[in-house]
C-alpha cells in the first residue's frame, strides 16, 4: 500500500544540519525499497493558498508547524509505514503525518 508523509516542521526552529539532514534515512528506505519519492518544498513564505475562489498568499492554517517535504512510500501495513515515518529526522522534533493514498 502507498502512502504520503507528509513533513511537518516549525521553520522557526534552529536545528543543527546534522540533526535534520534526511539523507541518511532516505539512503535507507530506498535501499529496503520502501521510499518511491520525495521532495523538499520551499519556505512557507512562498505558499499560495486557495480555498473556494479565494486566493491567499501565505499558509491559510493557524499553526507553527508547516507543511517542509514529503515523501511517498510503499509499505506493506500502516505498522511499517509508521516504522518507517518513525526513523524520518523530523520525527524527532517536528511531526510526520501518515496517510494513504485512495485505494485505486
Amino acid at each position: 500500500m502507498k502512502y504520503l508523509l507528509l513533513i511537518c516542521g516549525d521553520e522557526s526552529m534552529e536545528i543543527s544540519p546534522e540533526q535534520s539532514d534526511p539523507e541518511p534515512w532516505v539512503e535507507e528506505m530506498e535501499r529496503r525499497g520502501v521510499r518511491l519519492q520525495g521532495h523538499r518544498l520551499c519556505p512557507v513564505g512562498d505558499a499560495t493558498t486557495v480555498r473556494a475562489g479565494l486566493v491567499t498568499q501565505g499558509p491559510f492554517a493557524e499553526t507553527t508547524e508547516q507543511i517542509g517535504g514529503f515523501d511517498i512510500i510503499e509499505c506493506a501495513d500502516l505498522d511499517e509505514a509508521i516504522e518507517v515515518a518513525s526513523k524520518h529526522p523530523m520525527a524527532s522534533y517536528g511531526a510526520i503525518e501518515v496517510r494513504p493514498f485512495w485505494p485505486e
